[in-house]
């Protein structure tokens, strides 16, 4: 058990958008780091599920740069398309992280499952495996998820990802649409990051 507080940590991720709300998401006592300024690419994630995904990424960025580091991988499961794109979300944008050509292809395979998916309730849930490492030792790994459903267009400028068509149960505006102060309070990241607020 790792009893000691965590004063400083490396955030290992490449995207932008992630680095910029775990930030947000973590106590501002906290002195973060981002993988950019070690010029660290990331590893391949050959993990089998999100958990071993985001230890995969915590356990490679600790050991390049010898910090505790907090890594996450998450994902959209939408039912209707048997889970897609889950594990391999991010891979739907491509290398260059399109995430407009991902939701076209969202929205491409659930015409294909059913034209008339817009007239029904098309669930989803957003899943995130956060991990804090120490080398090749693992502190900690927890999952966080938020259900709802996807919009029918994409709506709304904030967030990243696949923001603007997932509606959370209970609203009526999408991640895109909501700002980032009400977003953090609900979705994934925020429940997984609950549940590990004692190590910092």
């Amino acid at each position: 058990m790792y009893n000691k507080k965590i004063k400083k940590i490396l955030i290992g991720t490449n995207n932008k958008g992630k680095l910029k709300e775990i930030k947000d998401l973590l106590p501002k006592k906290i002195k973060t780091f981002s993988t950019s300024e070690f010029n660290l690419k990331s590893p391949r994630e050959n993990g089998k599920t999100f958990k071993e995904n985001s230890l995969i990424k915590s356990r490679y960025f600790s050991k390049k740069t010898n910090l505790i580091c907090l890594a996450d991988d998450s994902g959209l499961e939408i039912d209707l398309l048997d889970k897609r794109p889950g594990l391999h979300s991010a891979r739907w944008a491509g290398k260059k992280l399109n995430f407009k050509k991902a939701i076209k292809k969202v929205y491409s395979e659930l015409n294909k499952k059913n034209k008339n998916w817009k007239k029904i309730k098309v669930k989803a849930k957003f899943i995130c495996a956060l991990s804090i490492s120490h080398l090749d030792k693992k502190i900690v790994c927890v999952m966080g998820k938020i259900e709802g459903k996807i919009s029918p267009k994409p709506k709304g400028k904030n967030g990243f990802g696949y923001d603007p068509i997932f509606i959370p149960d209970g609203k009526k505006i999408t991640f895109g649409e909501m700002k980032p102060q009400h977003k953090h309070k609900i979705d994934h990241r925020f429940n997984a990051l609950k549940k590990i607020k004692k190590f910092f």
